[in-house]
């Protein structure tokens, strides 16, 4: 069985979509049981180019081997994290982070294929990567965009708003973000983000704390902001790269299908290269399709022969 790609390219074309870019959107061609991720030498950093970036897994383990994580402690990525910003403190947890998501890697071609759909009309593309390989997508292929990062525990500001164009961000509440989704791309990035300014730490939800503060907010619907509720109750979701293992995935969809009452027969689907029985039983309570029979880059692929076959006709 093969996605409906004439539907899906057609619906990108309409604004009707949400992408959803989870972590196997970064991986491109790499798979990550055959090919280890390994921190990157002080030469290679300061070459700020890599040819790919750590998992959750990877990340855990490079973030506990720098703080002498017990031996005998689980090594969940948001423990870890949680461990050394107690032992190290919290800027130079976010610092850490920066010298591995402020590296370059090459957008995958599923990124550059969302940049080219942007062309036709607004994308507005949800997030829970720290990287920026969507956005140097776009700006390569110079498309527009303004990006939305959420910042963890901070009594002034949930948000940082970046216009396109901006040198600085905006910091907002959730519920004061005012966008014209009709007129601007926008990338949501609802885990934080890192920072290639020459000052910049990035903001990262990682942590235990950071993410029982954003799940607190969620409760309180606070974190979303409002201007993305219409869209989320009416568009189509794309999931690209996601594991409904992902629990923190699966309460942010929660509290879309409930909060903001989305219909439950609104079509969606899921790419995912090596998806587990179990996560397709999940998938199909929510209305999704999932498509485990081929990789990212070959379904960015298939949907750029789509939309050059729809131009040619």
């Amino acid at each position: 069985m093969k996605p409906p790609y004439p539907f899906i390219r057609t619906k990108l074309r309409e604004s009707r979509i949400i992408p959803f870019l989870g972590a196997g959107a970064s991986f491109g061609s790499r798979d990550p049981s055959a090919v280890p991720w390994r921190k990157p030498a002080a030469a290679a950093q300061d070459q700020w180019d890599v040819t790919f970036l750590p998992t959750g897994k990877e990340l855990a383990e490079c973030l506990a081997h720098d703080v002498e994580y017990p031996q005998d402690e689980t090594r969940e990525l948001t423990k870890v994290a949680q461990y050394f910003a107690v032992i190290n403190g919290r800027e130079p947890l976010e610092e850490a982070l920066n010298q591995i998501f402020a590296l370059r890697q090459t957008p995958a071609p599923i990124h550059e294929c969302l940049a080219e759909m942007a062309a036709d009309a607004p994308l507005l593309i949800v997030t829970t990567n720290y990287d920026d390989l969507i956005e140097r997508a776009f700006d390569q292929a110079e498309r527009p965009y303004d990006r939305v990062v959420h910042i963890p525990m901070s009594e002034n500001a949930e948000i940082f708003w970046w216009r396109h164009g901006a040198l600085k961000p905006t910091p907002l509440l959730a519920k004061e973000l005012d966008i014209d989704l009709a007129k601007v791309s926008v990338i949501y990035k609802i885990h934080g983000a890192a920072d290639r300014t020459s000052c910049g730490r990035g903001h990262y939800v990682i942590t235990e704390d950071d993410y029982i503060d954003f799940l607190s907010r969620m409760m309180k619907n606070a974190a979303i902001p409002a201007i993305f509720a219409e869209p989320f109750q009416t568009r189509h979701f794309l999931f690209l790269g996601y594991s409904l293992s992902d629990w923190n995935l699966r309460v942010v969809l929660n509290r879309i299908e409930r909060e903001l009452r989305r219909p439950g027969d609104i079509k969606s689907w899921a790419i995912e290269a090596r998806a587990k029985p179990l996560e397709g039983m999940l998938w199909q309570r929510r209305n999704v399709v999932v498509f485990d029979n081929l990789t990212m880059d070959q379904f960015a692929a298939a949907l750029r022969r789509q939309a050059r076959g729809a131009q040619c006709g």
